[in-house]
């Protein structure tokens, strides 16, 4: 019999903060658009919505610095995070790998154009075969994968557990923040991604080695006004499980079972 072919390990990689250095982006275009306003340098920068540290500092630069990163074409003008585009390469041409590119899907986003700008910034820097593997959500909970690149600390959503991994990817905005022993963190793109990506093929080897548990037994008594009347009789049922909603009562229509063989 042929081995079956094992499912690829899928490696969801967020875009903003992971790929594309959106924290250089938008102080650079905040000191631009507003040389005389205060602004927050990266080294200082705390929490992952830097729109809130602003509105922290002055409750007009709130709106001051989302003017920047909504403003049409920022994505397109972001810098590529050091090692990212490679890592991104050399992940794609691994065996059994399936890379998914990631982006949280805003009001602006939803706008034709700047779809079409995110993903000419993939084409242009990734190449056309990654603009196939863009997925736009609001809900990464929801996307299937194995292990997901984010540098949001917390992630939330309709799943309370999804089904990847979260590895914290260092940002400014998430360098302080210590991590329980559950969790992992990829330092920089020159962190031993590799070593994670194996991690998971290692977890699915182990697995497929483990026993196949026996079939679960479902064991019913029935009450003495079922067959057999004046004793209880013990029926295991094999291979079906029955389903009762609400409790049987004197006036439920008797359940027609099959005698044991």
């Amino acid at each position: 019999m042929a081995a079956r072919r094992t499912r690829p390990v899928r490696v969801l990689v967020d875009m903003d903060g992971v790929l594309a250095d959106f924290e250089a982006g938008l102080l650079r275009g905040f000191r631009r658009r507003f040389p005389r306003e205060p602004h927050v340098a990266l080294e200082e920068r705390r929490g992952f919505l830097a729109r809130e540290q602003y509105r922290a500092l002055r409750p007009d630069l709130a709106d001051k610095v989302a003017s920047v990163y909504e403003a049409p074409g920022f994505f397109l003008d972001l810098e590529p995070i050091p090692g990212a585009l490679e890592a991104l390469q050399e992940m794609n041409s691994m065996q059994d790998t399936e890379v998914i590119c990631t982006s949280p899907l805003t009001k602006h986003e939803r706008c034709v154009g700047e779809k079409g700008r995110l993903y000419c910034w993939v084409e242009n820097h990734l190449g056309p075969q990654f603009v196939e593997r863009i997925i736009l959500t609001r809900d990464k909970t929801v996307v299937s994968g194995d292990l997901l690149i984010d540098d949001q600390d917390t992630i939330r959503g309709q799943e309370e557990t999804p089904s990847w991994e979260h590895i914290l990817f260092t940002c400014c905005h998430n360098q302080h923040l210590a991590l329980p022993p559950t969790r992992r963190r990829l330092l920089s793109w020159s962190d031993n991604w590799r070593g994670i990506i194996d991690s998971k093929r290692g977890c699915r080897r182990e697995a497929r080695k483990l026993p196949i548990a026996p079939e679960p037994q479902l064991s019913l008594r029935i009450p003495h006004r079922y067959p057999c009347a004046g004793q209880h009789t013990l029926w295991t049922l094999r291979h079906r499980l029955l389903l009762v909603s609400g409790p049987l009562s004197s006036s439920s229509t008797p359940l027609a079972f099959p005698k044991p063989s």
